[in-house]
């Protein structure tokens, strides 16, 4: 049976494996992208699982001061995001 740290740590490492390989599944998109907004979603899809990697590391390492630095990045992602959201409607419209 395993105690409370092992089942942490192989919990934290598989967690962290499955987010690089999204990582690296959304980098492809951004470079292949067949559209602006294609590689809009990748950038931001790479950006929030860069914040997932910090949150599991803030977790596995029992240092709650990174989910705080999680959270803003997130919040940063969000508003770029919308920013090119914003920018890519207004180069279509006109």
């Amino acid at each position: 049976m395993l105690g409370d740290f092992e089942l942490l740590t192989l919990t934290s490492n598989l967690v962290l494996g499955m987010l690089i390989l999204t990582m690296m599944l959304s980098f492809i998109r951004l470079v292949r992208g067949p559209s602006l907004p294609d590689r809009v979603v990748a950038l931001d899809l790479i950006g929030s699982t860069v914040a997932g990697i910090i949150a599991v590391y803030a977790v596995a390492n029992r240092q709650p001061i990174f989910v705080d630095v999680a959270i803003v990045m997130a919040l940063v992602i969000f508003l770029g995001t919308i920013a090119f959201a914003r920018f890519v409607e207004k180069r279509i419209t006109r």
